[in-house]
C-alpha cells in the first residue's frame, strides 16, 4: 500500500500568511493605508451643506488614532450632520458673516461694533486659521494675547502723536494700555456669536468658544439720587430750554436716545370730557376730573431712538423688543409738555424760514435732531448748580427706578415703565438695599427674637 506524503508549507509563506491576517480590516475600520510620509489615512463618504456627497480624508500618526478620527467623523455623518461644503478660513466666514447674519438682523450700533471687533482684534489673531481646525485652546491663546498685549504698541498711537509721551520716546517706557474686562469680554462674546452662527447652519459641529470663559466685570452698585437731590436738579433745571427733557428722564427714566428721538406724534393728550378741555367749569370753579389740567388720559409712545452711527445721527429702533412700550403720563410731565410746546412754538417763530420741522419734541434751536454733546453741556450746568459733579445723564434713570422700588412698586411694573429686556436687569442692577434699610430690616428682626 502507497502512502501519499503532504508537503507542509515552508516558513516563509507562513510568516506571509499571518502578516496577510493581521493586516485585515477590523469590523467597521474603513479603509485605511499607510502614506508614504508615515501617516495613515482614511477615506470615506459624507453629506455636506450644500446638499452633496464629498470624500472626505482624515488623518493620524498611528492606526488606531486615525481610525478614531474615522470613527468619529462617520457617526457624526450617521447622525445626520453635514460637514462645511467650503473650506473657510475665519477671515472668509467672519466676512460672510457680517454681511449675511449682522447687517441683516442687528441694529446700525450694534453692526459698527461688530464689525469693529472682527477688524481691530478677531482677523488679526485668528484670521488665518481654518475654521473647522479652530480650537478651544486656540481661543483661550488668543484671548489671553488680546488681554496681555498694550494697545497703544500695538496700534502705534504714541508714534503718531504730535509729542511721544512713553515707548516712541528714546529709552522711554511702555505705558502698558491695556483693554478693559468689559471690552476682552466683548471681543469674546463677538466671537462666540459669530461661531454659534456657524453652528445653527450646520458649518461647523459645535461652537468652542463657549468653552472659554474669562472675568466678568465688576458693575459699581448705583443708587441713583435721593429725593432731595432729584428735586434739586428739576429746580436747577426749570429755567432751562429742556426742562421738560429732565422731567420725563426722572419720572419715566427714558434713555437719552429715546428722549432726542420722541416725537409729538408719539405723545397722545385726550381732552377732559367733564370741562372741554378748560380745566375749570363755567363757574369758575377748578375741574374735579382733571385737575386743572384739562387732561383726561396722557400717554406716550417710545417707538425710536437717535443714536450717532458712521459718523451721522439716525433714528433707529428702541434698544429692545421691551424697550418699544407705551407709558402713561404723570400731571408733572403733562403740564411741562404743554409749557414746553409753547416755548417750542415761540422757537420757531424766531427762526422761522430757517427751521426745519422734524417733529421732534427736543430738537435743537433749528428743529434738527439735537447733537448728543449739546445735551451734555446742558446737563453740566445743571448738575453743577445743584450740587452733584460726578452724576452722569443716564443716573437720573437710575435714579427712576431705585425711587419707583423705593415707593413699594412692583419689579414687573417698574420693567414695563422703562424697558428693560428682563425684570433680572431690574431686580439685579438697582434693587439693592441701603445701609439704612439694612438697618431697619435687622432692627424688625431683632425686635421679632427679642
Amino acid at each position: 500500500m502507497s502512502k501519499i506524503m503532504l508537503a507542509a508549507p515552508d516558513g516563509p509563506e507562513r510568516r506571509k500568511s499571518a502578516r496577510g491576517r493581521a493586516r485585515r480590516r477590523a469590523n467597521g475600520e474603513g479603509t485605511i493605508v499607510q502614506r508614504k510620509d508615515g501617516r495613515y489615512e482614511a477615506k470615506l463618504f459624507i453629506p455636506t451643506t450644500a446638499g452633496t456627497i464629498k470624500r472626505v480624508s482624515v488623518y493620524g500618526r498611528t492606526r488606531d488614532e486615525c481610525h478614531a478620527k474615522y470613527v468619529k467623523l462617520k457617526a457624526q455623518a450617521d447622525d445626520g450632520i453635514p460637514v462645511a461644503s467650503v473650506n473657510w478660513t475665519v477671515e472668509q466666514y467672519l466676512a460672510y458673516w457680517l454681511e449675511n447674519v449682522v447687517r441683516v438682523e442687528r441694529r446700525p450700533k450694534t453692526v459698527q461694533g461688530y464689525e469693529s471687533v472682527v477688524r481691530l482684534h478677531l482677523i488679526p489673531g485668528l484670521g488665518k486659521k481654518r475654521l473647522g481646525k479652530l480650537t478651544a485652546r486656540d481661543v483661550r491663546v488668543f484671548i489671553t494675547n488680546v488681554r496681555q498685549a498694550c494697545q497703544c504698541c500695538r496700534h502705534g498711537w504714541d508714534a503718531v502723536r504730535g509729542k511721544p509721551r512713553c515707548c516712541a520716546l528714546k529709552g522711554g517706557e511702555c505705558c502698558q494700555s491695556r483693554l478693559s474686562v468689559r471690552m476682552v469680554q466683548f471681543v469674546l462674546a463677538v466671537l462666540r456669536n459669530a461661531l454659534q452662527a456657524a453652528v445653527r447652519e450646520e458649518i461647523l459641529p459645535r461652537n468652542v468658544a463657549r468653552l472659554v470663559t474669562v472675568t466678568t466685570p465688576k458693575y459699581k452698585v448705583n443708587r441713583g439720587l435721593t429725593v432731595d437731590q432729584a428735586r434739586a436738579v428739576l429746580k436747577a433745571a426749570e429755567h432751562e430750554r429742556l426742562y421738560a427733557m429732565y422731567v420725563l428722564a426722572l419720572c419715566l427714566g427714558l434713555r437719552r436716545g429715546e428722549l432726542l428721538g420722541l416725537r409729538w406724534e408719539d405723545i397722545t393728550l385726550t381732552p377732559c370730557r367733564a370741562c372741554g378741555g378748560e380745566g375749570g367749569t363755567c363757574d369758575g370753579e377748578p375741574c374735579a376730573h382733571c385737575a386743572e389740567s384739562g387732561i383726561q388720559d396722557a400717554k406716550l409712545e417710545v417707538v425710536q431712538t437717535l443714536q450717532r452711527v458712521g459718523g451721522e445721527l439716525r433714528f433707529v429702533p428702541p434698544k429692545t423688543e421691551g424697550s418699544t412700550r407705551t407709558i402713561p403720563l404723570p400731571d408733572l410731565c403733562v403740564t411741562a409738555l404743554c409749557e414746553h410746546r409753547v416755548k417750542q412754538r415761540a422757537e420757531r417763530a424766531e427762526v422761522w424760514p430757517r427751521w426745519q420741522d422734524h417733529g421732534l419734541v427736543f430738537p435743537s434751536r433749528l428743529g434738527t435732531p439735537m447733537e448728543p454733546d449739546n445735551l451734555r453741556r446742558s446737563w453740566g450746568r445743571i448738575r453743577e448748580a445743584a450740587g452733584l459733579e460726578s452724576v452722569r445723564f443716564h443716573d437720573i434713570r437710575h435714579t427712576c427706578v431705585s425711587l419707583l422700588l423705593d415707593l413699594g412698586v412692583p419689579p414687573h411694573v417698574v420693567r414695563e415703565i422703562v424697558g428693560h429686556s428682563d425684570i433680572e436687569v431690574t431686580m439685579t442692577i438697582y434693587a439693592h438695599a441701603a445701609l439704612d434699610e439694612k438697618r431697619a430690616a435687622l432692627r424688625k428682626l431683632g425686635d421679632a427674637l427679642g
